[in-house]
């Protein structure tokens, strides 16, 4: 049989080592835009790569049925990865966040042996090919790129991702070519991302990062909260905290809906037990500036804010304000309210959302419901994952299914 796998990412890679696993007269044609394989690889976890994670179940994916991941993750666990990995000479670090890194902490060490097995597995690769369109002519397949045509392909497996890191030649193509065979797709949207907001104050908060709990409102509705790193930018907020709860903001916003975060600076401390301190402070040194007292709570850059936005001159005296002010100052810090109107775009996210819809495709072969010996693996799917190692994981797993069912005949 002839195989073509369009995209040398993770679930392309996997597809390929584990179909020629099952049959080693496979001939395998795989196709990527780049220059080498894994590029998304040694761009995540920082160069790091966090591989895996070591607990995962449907709970950490969305998409329109994200059960659809179920059988997946039962077939191929974190044990099963992990014996995957030994078998090509990679070893792991396993975090007790439940992350998964390579014991190298290089990202570079993973896609040199995955590059080794797919040698020696005689898998052919195509670098620097864009594909143009895919055809299926009397039960075959022809891959076209420009003017150049690959022929007499008997299966054929999308793995080319979404539109996630641009810089990185990733593209919508593969749902351009879902679309060409009849499949359909929900609308995709970036994912794990830098959060755009209605009030940047005039970037007077942009480097300031903190601790905090950050809670995501849709139309005024509480859906999600989350602990975790928060960094004011000239744009809006970024920090692992706002990366993980973009993914429920975004696909709000992309429905439309009225999209709030707000941001609880003491998240240890209520709102009363907040304004009590804050008023023991101003009492105990009345003869302060109150903007001189509150840098001793929060950062230089947010005092001034703070007293702007309650609308509390910066050059009054702490024994000067009285205790309304006092609690509006403690209700600000506890409920720091910030509209979300945008994200940072594809060209910063880690991952998309959105993609393939996932009731045409078989949980279990990852095959084409519409037409047959066409498969689909990755994040071309409509899955995406939280951030913590959980879209890899689901690359490998899928492309893994893949693998094992394109290589029977």
């Amino acid at each position: 049989m002839k195989i073509a796998i369009i995209g040398a990412g993770a679930a392309g890679i996997m597809a390929a080592i584990t179909a020629k696993r099952v049959n080693k007269n496979l001939d395998i044609d795989i196709f990527d835009a780049n220059k080498s394989v894994g590029k998304k690889i040694l761009a995540s976890g920082n160069g790091r790569c966090n591989i895996s994670n070591s607990s995962i179940s449907s709970k950490n994916y969305l998409g329109e049925n994200p059960s659809f991941v179920d059988f997946a993750l039962k077939e191929f666990d974190f044990k099963v990865f992990e014996k995957f990995c030994k078998s090509i000479g990679l070893l792991l670090d396993e975090k007790e966040s439940g992350k998964v890194y390579p014991l190298s902490n290089e990202a570079k060490s993973v896609t040199n042996l995955l590059s080794l097995a797919l040698e020696d597995f005689k898998v052919n690769i195509y670098y620097e090919h864009f594909i143009d369109d895919i055809k299926k002519i009397d039960n075959k397949f022809i891959v076209i790129c420009k003017e150049k045509q690959f022929k007499d392909y008997d299966k054929v497996v999308i793995t080319s991702g979404l539109g996630a890191a641009p810089q990185l030649n990733s593209s919508e193509k593969g749902l351009e070519i879902a679309s060409n065979f009849g499949h359909t797709f929900n609308p995709t949207y970036p994912s794990l991302v830098g959060l755009q907001t209605q009030n940047t104050y005039n970037g007077k908060l942009q480097g300031v990062k903190k601790e905090c709990n950050v809670s995501l409102y849709v139309n005024g509705n509480f859906e999600q909260e989350i602990f975790g790193d928060v960094l004011f930018t000239a744009y809006g907020v970024s920090g692992f905290a706002i990366l993980d709860i973009s993914q429920r903001a975004v696909l709000a916003l992309t429905n439309f809906s009225d999209v709030e975060l707000r941001i609880n600076f003491f998240p240890k401390i209520n709102v009363n037990d907040l304004a009590n301190q804050i008023q023991t402070l101003f009492k105990t040194l009345s003869n302060q500036k109150a903007i001189d007292i509150l840098t001793g709570l929060v950062s230089n850059k947010i005092a001034p804010v703070l007293l702007d936005i309650c609308k509390i001159d910066k050059d009054t005296k702490s024994s000067d304000i009285n205790m309304k002010q006092i609690k509006a100052l403690s209700h600000q810090l506890n409920s720091w309210r910030l509209k979300v109107i945008d994200t940072q775009g594809f060209s910063h996210a880690e991952a998309s959302g959105g993609g393939v819809r996932t009731p045409e495709i078989d949980n279990k072969t990852y095959e084409s419901k519409i037409v047959k010996n066409l498969y689909f693996a990755g994040e071309v799917l409509d899955i995406v994952g939280n951030r913590g190692g959980y879209n890899l994981h689901f690359a490998w797993a899928s492309g893994y299914l893949a693998g094992k069912h394109i290589a029977i005949k």
